[in-house]
């Protein structure tokens, strides 16, 4: 399987870690989005949307992390225990999904973003966005070991992604206690760990 991504990216990442919780090997294909190379026509044809991550599975393209990582979970994976079939269980994952692009990505994006691109100084209005997060995040991980249930699935991918690039960022969200913990047992448990953190050095430049 060929597989587009920069390792900058947290929905990048979190594909990459949920490959190596199946055991799978993927054709990694980097992509220089500053060079523009995702808008190569040739690349353009596997995914008119021209963003990573995408995926092509013997000619079967997909983008769009969470698609791909479902995919690969249904197709590839010898249980379901990465994003299982019980109705209660995987509404809990897709919540957090949810909540990952549009709670704590978003908020990531607002606040840091003008910052980097733009060499804007910091929001406070855009401070609180990451708080408000935070803060769920914190109520949602109350008495957990991993983000939905007694195990490893698809939502400890996303979150450990997007977590570990505020980590980076220089936010502290030690005052998070159930988050910190969360995020202390999760890097030591989550396979990809390593190469997701390498991704975030490299993001981090960004902030030099």
């Amino acid at each position: 399987m060929d597989f587009y991504y920069s390792p900058i990216s947290i929905q990048c990442r979190s594909v990459l870690m949920t490959a190596k919780a199946l055991g799978i090997e993927l054709n990694k294909k980097l992509l220089n989005l500053q060079a523009g190379e995702h808008l190569n026509p040739e690349f353009i044809k596997l995914n008119p949307q021209h963003n990573v991550p995408t995926l092509v599975d013997n000619g079967f393209s997909i983008c769009e992390a969470r698609a791909i990582c479902i995919y690969l979970v249904e197709k590839y994976g010898k249980t379901d225990s990465l994003y299982p079939k019980c109705p209660q269980k995987r509404v809990a994952i897709n919540r957090l999904l949810d909540f990952e692009v549009a709670d704590l990505n978003k908020s990531f994006a607002e606040y840091y973003h003008p910052q980097i691109i733009c060499k804007a100084p910091a929001d406070p209005k855009n401070l609180n966005l990451i708080e408000g997060a935070y803060h769920s995040s914190n109520i949602f991980l109350e008495g957990h070991e991993f983000a939905v249930g007694d195990s490893l699935t698809l939502a400890d991918h996303f979150l450990l992604a997007s977590v570990s690039t505020f980590d980076v960022a220089g936010f502290d969200f030690s005052k998070y206690a159930n988050v910190a913990k969360w995020y202390n047992n999760a890097k030591s448990v989550v396979p990809g760990w390593d190469e997701n953190w390498a991704g975030c050095q490299e993001f981090k430049k960004f902030f030099n």
